[in-house]
């Protein structure tokens, strides 16, 4: 069934919500022309949110432009997060499939709306799970090819790095090439994550130290040359995909 269009909210006894209210109100009074939908996602819209969490919230406006401007603010002790995307736009980003697609999946499979009269956010859901219907196989391995290819270019970075004693550099390149690593099986497997922090922990690769992750990103390697997209290649390569 349809949200009802302003129902109250069950959920105003939590501070976050009650900023989260009154974002969206402002926002809807300042720009009534402009507004589809508004609605958080991340760990409000899942409802296992903390003192700590951030307000996640995303605008959809009727044309791309419109509506107020992205912002990042903390309001009454909460980080907010403002994002704001034409319908249309949307709508195409959810129909697309990239090396981000277990970080972004999410949002678009959990919305919660607190202003959505028509519905929208619900179509902005189907559509993505249509497009993950339709979806190959190869289209899935190729895309862990490029995030395994950023993963082991961080992993060697990492490397270099540590061995010249820049530790915290290096540390830096390890987080990146762990969270591509976890991209990779995200692709593989069709999963998706919450945030990055999430992707790392389900995937095992939160704690890989650099001769651990070597490793998982060797088999990750054997594992795409076994389903048809091998790391390695000749020049010839590069333009057939």
């Amino acid at each position: 069934m349809a949200p009802v269009a302003d129902e109250p909210n069950p959920y105003l006894a939590n501070p976050r919500w009650v900023v989260a209210e009154l974002v969206a109100d402002a926002a809807r009074r300042r720009h009534p022309a402009d507004i589809l939908a508004i609605g958080v996602h991340g760990s409000l819209a899942h409802g296992d949110d903390t003192d700590t969490s951030d307000v996640d919230l995303v605008v959809v406006t009727y044309r791309r432009g419109a509506g107020p401007q992205p912002v990042t603010r903390r309001v009454d002790g909460v980080l907010v997060d403002l994002g704001v995307v034409g319908a249309e736009e949307y709508l195409r980003h959810a129909r697309t499939l990239s090396t981000s697609w277990p970080l972004a999946a999410d949002r678009y499979v959990t919305t919660k709306p607190i202003h959505d009269p028509d519905a929208w956010l619900e179509k902005l859901r189907d559509v993505h799970l249509g497009r993950l219907a339709e979806a190959r196989t190869a289209e899935f391995t190729a895309l862990a090819r490029e995030a395994w290819c950023r993963g082991a270019s961080a992993h060697a970075r990492a490397t270099r790095l540590a061995a010249w004693y820049e530790t915290d550099t290096a540390l830096l390149m390890l987080a990146e090439a762990r969270l591509a690593a976890a991209t990779v099986v995200g692709l593989l497997t069709r999963t998706y994550f919450r945030n990055g922090a999430d992707a790392v922990r389900r995937t095992g690769v939160a704690s890989a130290d650099l001769s651990e992750l070597g490793t998982i990103l060797r088999d990750q390697a054997k594992d795409l040359a076994d389903r048809g997209r091998p790391v390695d290649g000749t020049v010839s390569d590069l333009f057939d995909r």
